[in-house]
């Protein structure tokens, strides 16, 4: 029963169910009640002029007072033992099928019952809707209602009428058993249908569970299941490039890391051998690979803490001119020392941002240094920054070599470089990748603009510090 498949069978089936039953207690109810009035009228046609009889004594008096003296002397065809029904007008009544007559005026209450049994109390609902209705000849005004049924009986029809009601009853029953029957086939093959997609999308689901990320499903079906299947498809390209790029990224850190490892492992081992002198420029060469080794380390915890949503960051108002400046002279000497031009310029009336001061001067250092690694000796990098919709953008701008344009799509990948041979340069490859996650958790965004041999632009922007309310 919890079956989607089921339920919606089910469902079809109590929709087709109570839509036919109420359809057709309708049209009983109404072929019913009209099929009696009918009969009521017909009997009444017989009598030649028995209702405008009974109009014209209204109208006249004004009431249906003494009325009964009148359906006593025979309004109606008369015959022994009292008013007859014939279903012709040109027929004599048929002998002995003798009929009860009923008058009640506009308001319902009985003024006059051939068999003495129902004066003076009002209609039963179910009287009411089978009684025929008396109109003035000038008009429309209900003034009174009149039924005719078999004496001794509170049934209006006769044995051929009920057989024909019954046959009308029987003929829609059946139509309703049918009408159901062909829902619960129509509900199957809907149901089929629809869940058809689902059980794809379920055994897509379980084998990508079990590992196989590269599952899609067909797009087809209604436009919901349209958009399940897409979000699912896109959802396992993502899940198989993530996938790829995790397994990317422990080859990358375990080339990494193995290579500053086996020059200290070399070194030591080495030096063990008497190889080298334990001196302090040995020293100093071991050194410096633990510390790229640490720089590692630290970097990809900074990139660990950005996936799980767990960067430290303590925003508040801060000048970035003031973060520029002090950037630029903690990277003077290295500038210098690789003969590139460093330089800033910067506006008076650039506002204030909303960021952590550390992380800003991390990004800040992350782009100045590489856009010093890929500066050739005599050529410059510059720092300009500007303010608008809200936000101040800064630009480190180089005169490097530059990016290949397939290339660009990949400069905030991990571990990704434009030169490979540069990767002994001090670059950990992760630089660019935290500094985008440092900038978008702050509320803001990076990119760049590079050709080949024309130089590289790399833009970020923070949010301006918003006046108080």
């Amino acid at each position: 029963m919890n079956r989607l498949r089921v339920q919606l069978i089910l469902a079809f089936t109590l929709v087709v169910l109570v839509a036919v039953g109420a359809i057709a207690i309708l049209i009983i109810q109404t072929t019913n009640t009209q099929f009696r009035q009918y009969i009521t009228n017909s009997g009444m046609s017989a009598s030649g002029s028995g209702l405008e009889q009974l109009i014209d004594y209204y109208e006249q008096q004004g009431s249906w007072d003494g009325v009964e003296s009148l359906l006593r002397q025979g309004v109606f065809l008369t015959g022994p033992g009292g008013v007859f029904l014939s279903t012709s007008a040109h027929r004599p009544p048929r002998p002995g099928v003798r009929l009860d007559v009923l008058l009640a005026d506009a308001g319902g209450r009985v003024v006059y019952d051939s068999a003495a049994k129902a004066e003076g109390r009002k209609l039963k609902a179910g009287e009411e809707s089978q009684a025929l209705p008396l109109t003035q000849t000038d008009g429309e005004e209900v003034i009174g209602y009149l039924l005719l049924s078999f004496a001794g009986s509170t049934d209006r029809l006769g044995r051929l009428e009920q057989q024909f009601l019954n046959g009308i009853q029987r003929i829609l029953i059946a139509g309703a058993a049918l009408a159901v029957a062909v829902g619960l086939a129509l509900g199957a093959l809907l149901s089929r249908r629809l869940t058809a997609p689902l059980q794809r999308l379920a055994a897509a689901a379980r084998a990508v569970a079990g590992g196989d990320l590269d599952q899609q499903v067909q797009t087809e079906g209604s436009e919901e299941m349209i958009e399940v299947a897409q979000a699912f498809n896109e959802m396992t390209t993502a899940l198989s490039a993530s996938e790829r790029q995790r397994q990317n990224m422990v080859a990358d850190v375990a080339h990494e890391l193995r290579t500053p490892l086996s020059v200290v492992q070399g070194s030591l081992r080495a030096i063990l051998d008497d190889v080298y002198d334990l001196d302090k420029a040995e020293i100093s060469r071991l050194y410096d690979e633990t510390r790229l080794l640490s720089r590692l380390i630290d970097d990809l915890r900074e990139l660990a803490l950005a996936d799980a949503g767990q960067l430290r960051l303590n925003p508040r108002p801060m000048g970035i001119d003031r973060a520029i400046q002090d950037s630029i002279d903690n990277l003077a000497l290295g500038a210098e020392a690789r003969e590139v031009s460093l330089s800033a310029v910067l506006p008076d009336d650039l506002p204030a941002v909303q960021a952590d001061p550390d992380r800003v001067s991390q990004v800040l250092r992350n782009l100045l240094v590489n856009a010093l690694l890929y500066t050739p000796a005599g050529g410059s990098v510059r720092v300009n920054a500007s303010s608008a919709n809200g936000m101040v953008e800064v630009a480190v701008a180089d005169t490097g070599v530059g990016i290949d344009p397939e290339d660009l799509s990949h400069i905030f990948e991990r571990f990704w470089r434009a030169d490979p041979a540069r990767a002994r340069m001090g670059s950990t490859g992760l630089g660019l990748s935290i500094a985008q996650s440092l900038v978008e958790a702050q509320g803001g965004r990076i990119w760049a603009e590079s050709a080949p041999d024309q130089g590289s632009t790399f833009r970020f922007t923070l949010p301006v510090v918003q006046p108080a309310r």
